[in-house]
């Protein structure tokens, strides 16, 4: 059976399984889907919904059968009906990025955002992060202008005055600090824990059991090097975006993949909780078009898999 495994560059355990090989050598026949070239779900304005294009190709013939993303997709996912089940969660990304001003904005905190264009890479992380500090501070996605920004060009929309806030992720956010002065408006660290995370259909866990043990084992494998080796995982990215004609800079890359954490747990109940509370409030703010139970989606002996596959340290 080919097992085809969803990629690209922002869920960085499985970016760099793609290139460093380790998953080939547990499951002979692996195909790579690369998320950026496959074709584009109509775009969603930010003020009525969120895209869907990681649960539409999970369970669209062709698309993929493992991914790996950010907070906020499967959450999306379990909104449209899609039968999908959790398969494990890293540690705290709390230092990967914020929600930033530029000094000069006179924005001070979440609490200036009222009628502000604030960037957002919509659907990811991003739009969790944002709604969840308005909510702190009373506010609703209603009360902001959110606007859909590329999560590598979002900084250049804060420079050229395009947008009044953005929550900005290393490496991206680096260059923007290189040049100009920026407030902090939101922390991650406090407002949520921000792990990547990655999900498959229930079918597929059900029914092909041997094959998610072996992405799982490999996932560990490869984290662990990329523990070991960040310089050299850090070629990786660097390496993509020259070919794909862009530039990158290789000390922020290594930089970047040092300040995250690696390794696969099982979900938790506090990471459940954190799940559940964004959904209710997506829903809440009209992005999301059905209550939720996240709870749903668990299969027990998937969480004990991922835990027996845990190396020693990573």
């Amino acid at each position: 059976m080919t097992i085809r495994v969803g990629y690209f560059p922002n869920n960085n355990s499985l970016f760099a399984l793609r290139h460093n090989g380790l998953l080939e050598l547990r499951l002979p026949d692996v195909e790579w889907v690369d998320l950026r070239d496959l074709p584009a779900t109509p775009r969603v304005d930010p003020r009525d919904g969120l895209p869907t294009l990681h649960s539409d190709w999970l369970f669209e013939a062709g698309g993929y059968d493992v991914i790996g993303t950010g907070f906020t997709p499967p959450i999306t996912g379990l909104g449209q009906g899609r039968d999908l089940v959790y398969v494990g969660i890293s540690g705290p990304r709390v230092e990967n990025g914020r929600l930033v001003a530029l000094s000069e904005s006179g924005i001070r905190s979440a609490a200036d955002l009222r009628g502000k264009r604030v960037g957002v890479a919509h659907g990811s992380w991003q739009t969790t992060l944002v709604l969840l500090a308005l909510d702190r501070e009373g506010l609703t996605w209603s009360d902001i202008v959110p606007v859909d920004v590329d999560v590598d060009r979002g900084g250049a929309a804060l420079l050229a005055g395009e947008i009044d806030a953005w929550v900005g992720a290393y490496p991206g956010l680096a260059e923007v600090e290189a040049r100009a002065k920026v407030r902090t408006l939101v922390d991650t660290d406090g407002l949520f824990s921000h792990p990547s995370l990655w999900f498959v259909r229930r079918e597929f866990a059900e029914n092909h059991r041997q094959e998610l043990e072996a992405v799982v084992a490999a996932l560990q494998e490869s984290d662990a090097w990329i523990v070991a080796n960040p310089r050299e995982a850090a070629r990786f990215f660097v390496e993509d975006a020259e070919r794909r004609g862009g530039t990158a800079d290789l000390d922020r890359w290594e930089e970047a993949l040092r300040g995250r954490p690696f390794g696969i747990g099982a979900v938790t109940d506090e990471f459940l909780d954190e799940q559940q509370r964004a959904a209710d409030l997506l829903h809440a703010n009209g992005l999301l078009p059905r209550p939720v139970t996240v709870r749903d989606a668990v299969l027990p002996w998937i969480g004990e898999v991922v835990e027996a596959s845990r190396p020693a340290a990573v």
